[in-house]
């Protein structure tokens, strides 16, 4: 056999042949590099947890007989969680990324384990025991996302931002994952919500087990000589069936056989998950098919980025003639330049106003249903397309990579700026929506409401490695989402407030129901005034998405040409 050549050019080092013969150790190896993306896909699909928050708020409320505003410091102390993320980014750097992703897998045992037990009569808890078992559930989630991360720039360095908008897509369709685990297990017309907290605390859990074999795996000892072109087919397909997830997942609020099967519903899910690992086996064979019919010459590929390096000395060499030392947007931003610098401000700030703001309407999304006379059923399936429509936001924010070439002067934070706008649209249906088609435009409010911060979510990891460094992703990521907990102590104050003062009001026997001690509202007005207030935020946060915009245009415009 005739060991296949490599053209370079003079000054350069011969290329690594493409792995196309089909040899059983290239096989293992490229198909355990991507067993790695997919072992971080189902650690984010089963544990965005807190996005099921709203299906078992309303009966966590009944059982400890709190006001609105005090289950709405649940939610809060929940993303509290998060202002305690960045510690995930030190453990990274000094422990293994197993031991941080079974040490975030115990958080979350013990933090929705105990309300498992206090929702379930088992144990009384007090309320300030509850708030520290939110919060220690919340710390769980960003540690297990801080692992995803690290995994994906590990591994996929060449295309590390669409390992991340993948990856992080699936975080979405939590929700919905657990709403069919919970039918699944409960029935469709179970009125018992308890189970949801009893799978957040195990399900992250066992999945951690599963994945540990990939995580595992030495980024060295992966097939580091593989195509760009290769690995960008592979993510392709990915995106395709992640699609194929999302409508499926949709399939309950519709008419389809499955969706009055919860069980198989579920299965079929399940199957979705797992069948990605045949992806990369299927793209192996399909190249080594075609490297029968090619010839002994193997392509170099002169577009095979190297980002990083070719940034850094780019950044070295301005800098040298200016003279300065001053750090730049791409470069490796500390603590310290990070938050003096304007454009964190408005990138934090259009976070604040847009994906923040989604969250905390998720989080109150079976009290808004409720106080708008919607049955049970009808709430979980808000819950369910909120998740789905988030996870094909998610998935849209890889659009930048996969249009970088025809659509030039859109950049990533133009993205970004665009995926803001259905939110203040969404607010101001729900606020005007008239009762004849309030149960529609609540749905479409919904979905457009999911949609956009979902973009948001997924999207804003790599802006944060574009213009603040890769290898501080996760502590840098980790620091703009505190915004979250601040976000959701303000706008879920507001909204408790307004929520309860509309609860009590004399003169309107119908928007004050009792059940077990804890107060109901119901009517539109309940979440009116709460509706407009979010509305012309997030129309803040559009604004200064748009100066970001302006302001870091040149800097994708440099990354672009240091792709060349």
């Amino acid at each position: 056999m005739i060991t296949p050549k490599t053209i370079t050019t003079a000054g350069e080092e011969p290329a690594t042949p493409s792995p196309s013969a089909p040899q059983v150790n290239s096989i293992l190896q490229w198909w355990r590099r991507w067993t790695v993306l997919v072992a971080a896909i189902w650690i984010q699909a089963f544990t965005g947890t807190n996005f099921d928050f709203s299906a078992y708020s309303s009966d966590m409320k009944s059982s400890m007989g709190v006001s609105q505003s005090r289950l709405n410091y649940m939610a809060v102390a929940s993303d509290l969680g998060k202002a305690l993320g960045w510690s995930s980014g030190f453990a990274i750097a000094y422990f293994p990324v197993s031991v941080v992703l079974f040490a975030a897998a115990a958080m979350g045992l013990v933090g929705y384990g105990v309300q498992w037990l206090s929702i379930a009569d088992v144990i009384d808890l007090p309320y300030s025991l509850v708030l520290v078992c939110c919060s220690l559930a919340g710390l769980s989630i960003c540690w297990f996302n801080t692992v995803c991360f690290i995994l994906c720039v590990r591994h996929f360095e060449a295309n590390h931002s669409l390992a991340l908008s993948l990856v992080v897509s699936f975080n979405g369709i939590s929700a919905a994952l657990y709403t069919l685990g919970h039918e699944a297990i409960s029935g469709k017309s179970s009125a018992s919500s308890d189970i949801y907290l009893l799978l957040n605390s195990l399900i992250p859990l066992i999945v951690s087990v599963l994945a540990l074999w990939p995580v595992l795996t030495n980024p060295h000892d992966s097939d580091s000589g593989c195509r760009t072109r290769d690995e960008v087919r592979v993510f392709v397909a990915f995106n395709v069936l992640a699609l194929i997830t999302c409508f499926y997942l949709l399939l309950p609020s519709s008419g389809a056989y499955l969706a009055s099967s919860p069980r198989w519903h579920f299965l079929g899910a399940i199957f979705l998950l797992l069948f990605p690992l045949c992806v990369p086996l299927l793209d192996y064979v399909h190249r080594a098919r075609q490297s029968l019919r090619s010839s002994g010459y193997a392509v170099v590929d002169i577009e095979d980025p190297k980002i990083l390096d070719n940034v850094s000395l780019d950044h070295q060499k301005n800098n040298a003639e200016e003279g300065c030392n001053q750090v730049r947007l791409g470069d490796e931003h500390s603590l310290g330049t990070l938050v003096c610098s304007l454009d964190f401000w408005l990138y934090y700030v259009a976070y604040f106003c847009g994906g923040t703001i989604g969250l905390v309407y998720s989080n109150n999304l079976g009290q808004i249903a409720q106080s708008l006379r919607q049955s049970r059923s009808n709430a979980k399936s808000l819950v369910t397309l909120f998740s789905a429509f988030s996870f094909l936001g998610r998935l849209l924010s890889s659009a930048p990579d996969f249009t970088r070439k025809k659509l030039d002067y859109l950049t990533r934070t133009g993205w970004f700026a665009i995926s803001l706008l259905p939110t203040p649209i969404a607010f101001f249906i729900l606020a005007y929506s008239p009762k004849t088609n309030q149960t529609a435009l609540l749905e479409v409010a919904t979905a457009l409401i999911g949609l956009s911060s979902g973009f948001v979510f997924a999207a804003a990891v790599s802006i944060t490695s574009d213009l603040f460094g890769r290898n501080s992703v996760g502590v840098n990521q980790n620091i703009l989402i505190t915004n979250i907990p601040i976000g959701s102590l303000f706008y879920g104050y507001m909204a408790g407030t307004v929520y309860d003062k509309n609860a009590s009001t004399a003169g309107t026997p119908k928007s004050q129901v009792s059940a077990d001690d804890a107060v109901v509202c119901v009517g539109s007005k309940c979440y009116f005034v709460t509706f407009l207030y979010w509305g012309f935020l997030s129309v803040l946060g559009f604004v200064c998405s748009l100066f970001l915009f302006i302001r870091t245009r040149p800097v994708y415009q440099r990354l672009e040409q240091n792709r060349i």
